[in-house]
């Protein structure tokens, strides 16, 4: 199931089961638990589960770095500063073959987003229904736990990257430069040709900003459905039923796994890859 696949398929769920979900007090159906599911802690304006979530996976971040640099040594490493140590050098290495120019905050940065985005959707691999459930025991009606299945998460991630493009294109280039390059690339300097080269460019950054930002949600958004899918085997009160629930929630929670370091790496690269862009002239 492709990521556009699935997320077709939540959103005909959840807008068919309106009706069932707002009437009766029975059980709840296969189309209410997963229009409950996918409800967020939110006053209309802002999801507060979200904002937790990935703040709580970006301390995570900042703790183990810290970690790591606290306790390295010059001797010989234990396991733990020798991973470290692998990872840095392979995002230096990334950063060194696509940024051309000064990258003593370009590489942090991309190692930060990494491990960032790596912890945000590891939340993806936590049963289902347990930080909703102590959600629901304080109260909280809605509670959703992977914040890159929030299409709010990834696009604010993706214009933070727009933002640094920016910056750096005025920085690299000034500000003349980039202008000039605004307008004149890539079909020429004549003024009548002006307006085209400015318009495919705006469109050009509109759509670096929007699939990065697209293209993680709905990898998350559809491997979250995923497990709610394989959460409600479980749910039949049948011994094949709950058979197949461990059967194929294992496997996809193993399969997952690739997911998760998989979107991280691109969203990465594709960092990379942008900033690299802007260093460059035209």
């Amino acid at each position: 199931m492709t990521a556009e696949t699935a997320v077709h398929a939540a959103h005909e769920v959840a807008h068919g089961a309106v009706d069932a979900a707002q009437h009766g007090h029975g059980p709840e159906t296969p189309a209410q638990y997963i229009v409950h599911h996918l409800g967020h802690l939110t006053d209309g304006l802002f999801n507060y589960d979200t904002f937790i979530f990935s703040l709580l996976a970006g301390l995570v971040v900042v703790w183990v770095l810290g970690l790591a640099a606290r306790n390295a040594t010059v001797g010989v490493p234990g396991r733990f500063q020798a991973l470290i140590e692998i990872l840095v050098e392979w995002v230096e290495d990334q950063s060194k073959q696509i940024v051309h120019g000064d990258r003593s905050f370009i590489a942090p940065l991309a190692l930060t987003v990494f491990l960032w985005v790596v912890f945000m959707n590891t939340l993806d691999l936590l049963p289902l229904d347990m930080l909703p459930m102590f959600g629901q025991v304080a109260g909280v009606e809605h509670l959703r736990v992977v914040p890159t299945a929030d299409l709010n998460c990834t696009l604010g991630m993706a214009l933070g990257v727009l933002t640094l493009m920016l910056y750096y294109s005025f920085k690299i280039k000034g500000a003349g430069g980039f202008m000039h390059e605004l307008f004149c690339a890539p079909f020429g300097s004549h003024p009548l040709l002006w307006p085209a080269n400015l318009l495919l460019n705006i469109i050009e950054f509109v759509a670096k900003t929007v699939s990065l930002g697209m293209r993680l949600f709905g990898n998350m958004y559809a491997g979250e459905l995923i497990f709610m899918l394989i959460a409600l085997l479980g749910a039949t009160a049948t011994w094949w039923g709950f058979a197949l629930h461990v059967l194929t929630g294992s496997a996809w929670a193993i399969f997952h796994i690739l997911i998760v370091l998989l979107q991280a790496f691109i969203f990465m690269m594709l960092t990379l890859v942008y900033i690299g862009q802007a260093h460059e002239h035209h």
